[in-house]
């Protein structure tokens, strides 16, 4: 038996409403007290001047694993997970082999089971992410999936993608959709906008983003099902996403630090860390996703967790889109959102935790008696200067490279072990 005595922590409890100084008690990977009460344990760890919260829930992570482990496998973007404070988290299927097999789920969830984070698999709705040929769903699910998507590109035939999310409802699973028309995408770099033109470079128009919400968010209202809106980065999509809310469409949807912290500005620096997709939109469009978060348009913040090489990143315009996240998502929240009034620490972890586990339907996302043993634990004054070769994943590939944030992780419990000290 194995327990763990978390005292004198601001806990943070959305679910229950909690905000208080209280101590937590966990014992074999199971919270059994959240109160003012003391406890012997096996460990214990004096929280004074800290917030203890449910630990984050990560619906939006590439993992590399199989087939591009150079750039990150699962037991490393796990570390990195735990380090960000991050113990559940959603793996994309754009692997090679594409998680289109019940082969590779199991071998993803195999090798995750003494990872420091949960892993949790997005089977792929389409055949090699090709839009050719559907998935066997029932076998990915029966596999372990509970997610599907095409994430990495868009499902581009609409009859796949309204059957993937009928059949997901009836099964419980989640659809997360990556919300793009590649024909007018055509292949651009960087968001089509004065920076796109000054550099010279193909830019991704903003519609492209648009046109895919407005088509997934039509297939949710026409069949009354479902659907999650992957990195919501344009100001029309949040307009889209507000609107099917307000008119009772079951939609949810995400954003991504780098799209409440950044805009294209810093494209103007050549430098392809800060190339994404979707990309780093406008002003406005940055202005748009703030008020979506603060109204509850954006219901999560995910992080697109992308490795890339650095030789890979090392040309701007030929290297592949993607950021990694997941060991700077919390503090950059708590930089760009929390410190400067925009959301309070409980409306964030609401962002981070619950919804994404709710979103998912996962046992995750809260500190009630009987729950997972998996805690977050920082220092939300702390600040520090973000250093690529203190990371703990494989890639370097973070916007926030070199940037100070405030809010640092100083433990993750996973199961009521502790698998991040700092």
């Amino acid at each position: 038996m194995s327990s763990v005595f978390i005292k004198n922590a601001r806990v943070i409890d959305p679910a229950n409403g909690i905000d208080n100084v209280l101590n937590i008690y966990a014992e074999n990977g199971i919270i059994k007290d959240v109160s003012k009460n003391e406890h012997s344990a096996d460990t214990v760890l004096d929280c004074s001047g800290m917030i203890a919260a449910p630990g984050l829930v990560d619906m939006h992570v590439h993992l590399r694993d199989p087939g591009f482990t150079q750039k990150e496998d699962i037991i490393t973007g796990c570390n990195a997970a735990a380090a960000g404070g991050v113990t559940s988290l959603l793996a994309m299927p754009n692997t090679n082999p594409t998680v289109d097999t019940p082969e590779t789920v199991e071998y993803i969830r195999k090798k995750a089971e003494n990872a420091n984070a949960k892993v949790y698999v997005a089977a792929a709705i389409t055949k090699c992410l090709k839009s050719k040929e559907p998935t066997d769903i029932d076998a990915l699910f029966n596999a372990g999936a509970i997610a599907l998507s095409d994430d990495g590109r868009p499902v581009e035939n609409t009859a796949f993608m309204a059957a993937a999310m009928l059949k997901a409802e009836k099964l419980g699973m989640c659809v997360t959709a990556h919300c793009e028309d590649l024909f007018l995408a055509d292949g651009g770099k960087i968001n089509e906008g004065c920076v796109s033109r000054k550099l010279g470079i193909k830019g991704i128009p903003a519609a492209a983003e648009d046109a895919g919400t407005a088509r997934e968010i039509a297939l949710a209202a026409a069949y009354n099902v479902p659907i999650h809106i992957c990195h919501v980065s344009t100001k029309t999509s949040v307009a889209l996403v507000r609107d099917a809310k307000a008119r009772g469409v079951k939609v949810t949807a995400e954003t991504a630090p780098h799209y409440f912290s950044m805009t294209e500005n810093k494209l103007l620096e050549k430098d392809a860390d800060f190339r994404m997709n979707p990309p780093l939109r406008t002003n406005e469009d940055l202005e748009e996703i703030i008020k979506g978060l603060c109204d509850g348009t954006l219901d999560a913040i995910a992080t697109d967790h992308a490795p890339h090489t650095p030789e890979e990143k090392s040309d701007f315009e030929k290297a592949p889109n993607g950021s990694i996240g997941m060991e700077t998502s919390l503090s950059a929240a708590v930089t760009y959102l929390v410190d400067k009034g925009i959301l309070t620490f409980p409306q964030l972890i609401e962002k981070m935790s619950l919804n994404p586990a709710k979103i998912l339907g996962i046992s995750a996302g809260t500190l009630s008696v009987g729950s997972p043993a998996d805690i977050v634990i920082f220092n939300p004054d702390e600040t520090y200067t973000v250093d690529v070769n203190k990371l703990h994943g494989k890639s370097k590939n973070t916007p926030f490279k070199n940037m100070q944030l405030k809010g640092k992780v100083k433990y993750t419990v996973l199961s009521g072990n502790i698998v991040y000290k700092s």
